[in-house]
């Protein structure tokens, strides 16, 4: 038998490194799970695990973008800004209807988004530093549109949107569902989703076998844009007013925890959909957990950070690179 034929057993280490960066989030949601039943009073009541839901609903939704854009190996530091840009438009065309209200939102996330994969696909600027100017810029017009205001909102149609269910699921879960099951198909059963992978593994050589590289960059950013608008369309109907001051601060960092947590490297080639929602519930759980203790929020900024860097380092050690 050749040496070559001889499969050499991993280390122990890379094996452990490689199990969490499949399954750790899933073992980290037990434990706190099992954490918060031991030490939080009411933490199985319907109630909570209600509101936990509700809360947790728009970064899933943010954060499915975000992973499609952490596939291409790039980065939408936008998303945050969207949501505030999303939720000043609403309030301008109200008066025209909840379903014109609600599409210029959407093609508000969607301007963005071109703005965005155009800058990233054919300008070839570093994702980072395109969406970062949006970051800034975004916000800065939502702020604009508003008049820097906080607007109260008495649209019963569209606050219904944040509080009505569905067989007595709360209808923004529900379309944090639909929407998972949306994008894991994109990803697992469409040649976009494939196209997306590729690219991300290795874009010089999708380049050369003819893959449409900047369309599908174009349309990835797109889509992101569009995810955020649908969150911050539903964030705003829960929360019955438009504050683009402060809808979506620091949205990005969640979604982008949430992606990295759930096992998307972020070296792009791979996109862990479901691993996604369970990050973005790891997130919450943590902040809710902590939240409930008497501990500020500034707490769970700080535990998000580790959180980071320890999905960071078993990712680059399970891809050995």
């Amino acid at each position: 038998m050749s040496e070559a034929a001889v499969a050499l057993p991993r280390p122990a280490g890379a094996r452990v490194l490689t199990w969490l960066q499949n399954y750790g989030v899933y073992a980290a949601i037990a434990v706190l799970v099992a954490v918060n039943i031991a030490i939080t009073p009411h933490f199985l009541s319907m109630e909570n695990l209600r509101t936990q839901l509700v809360q947790v609903a728009p970064v899933v939704i943010v954060s499915l973008g975000m992973a499609l854009v952490i596939g291409t190996e790039g980065v939408d530091l936008s998303v945050g800004s969207v949501m505030a840009l999303a939720t000043a438009l609403l309030p301008l065309y109200l008066g025209y209807g909840v379903g014109p209200a609600i599409l210029v939102a959407l093609l508000g996330g969607v301007a963005v988004g071109l703005v965005n994969g155009s800058l990233v696909a054919f300008v070839r600027v570093q994702p980072i530093v395109a969406t970062l100017a949006l970051f800034v810029g975004g916000r800065g017009l939502a702020l604009v549109l508003a008049g820097g205001q906080l607007k109260d909102l008495h649209n019963a149609t569209l606050l219904d949107l944040g509080s009505s269910s569905v067989v007595g699921v709360p209808l923004p879960v529900v379309v944090a569902g639909a929407l998972t099951l949306l994008v894991t198909g994109v990803v697992r059963r469409t040649t976009f989703g494939r196209q997306l992978v590729a690219i991300g593994g290795n874009r010089t050589a999708s380049v050369l076998s003819g893959l449409p590289v900047r369309r599908v960059l174009l349309l990835v950013y797109v889509l992101s844009g569009l995810l955020a608008a649908v969150a911050g369309v539903l964030a705003t109907a829960r929360l019955q007013a438009s504050d683009p001051s402060s809808l979506g601060l620091l949205m990005e960092l969640s979604a982008i925890t949430a992606v990295v947590v759930g096992g998307t490297p972020l070296t792009g080639g791979r996109v862990r959909v479901l691993g996604t929602v369970a990050g973005a519930l790891l997130i919450q759980l943590v902040r809710a957990t902590l939240i409930k203790h008497d501990l500020p929020d500034s707490v769970a900024q700080m535990v998000q950070a580790v959180i980071i860097l320890a999905a960071v380092y078993a990712a680059r050690g399970g891809n050995g690179r």
